[in-house]
């Protein structure tokens, strides 16, 4: 049986979890990862999507839109641009989001960044039911 490992999520607005989990699932940048105890040193960027922490008390949700993620041997730690928990999640605020990445891809300098973001964007609103 795997063990623990410490997952710490913070946003700007505030901390969202700090428990002992026994796997987070990572949205990141270059594709998704599950950290779990034992896991090799590694730092990631985010990408939009669901990141999910699985403890004892069950799985935890949370909608991020980017940031980065620290993992080591013995923990996770989540620096979200902005982060959200799914059941707080709502049609508005994820039309918002939406909304607020179409006005970056309007200005971006790197189109291609700036619409694979939105993708992701669509993807995760599809993925969390709105």
């Amino acid at each position: 049986m795997a063990g623990n490992l410490q997952f710490d999520l913070v946003s700007p607005e505030r901390r969202l979890a700090s428990v002992q989990a026994s796997e987070v699932q990572i949205p990141g940048a270059a594709g998704d990862l599950t950290a779990m105890e034992g896991h090799a040193a590694t730092i990631t960027t985010l990408r939009p999507g669901i990141l999910r922490a699985i403890s004892a008390e069950g799985t935890k949700s949370y909608v991020v839109t980017g940031g980065f993620a620290e993992i080591s041997a013995a923990g996770v730690s989540v620096l979200a641009e902005r982060a959200v928990p799914l059941e707080e999640l709502t049609g508005p605020l994820m039309d918002q989001l939406i909304a607020d990445a179409s006005e970056a891809t309007a200005v971006a300098v790197d189109k291609d960044v700036a619409d694979k973001a939105m993708s992701d964007l669509l993807a995760m609103k599809a993925a969390a039911g709105f």
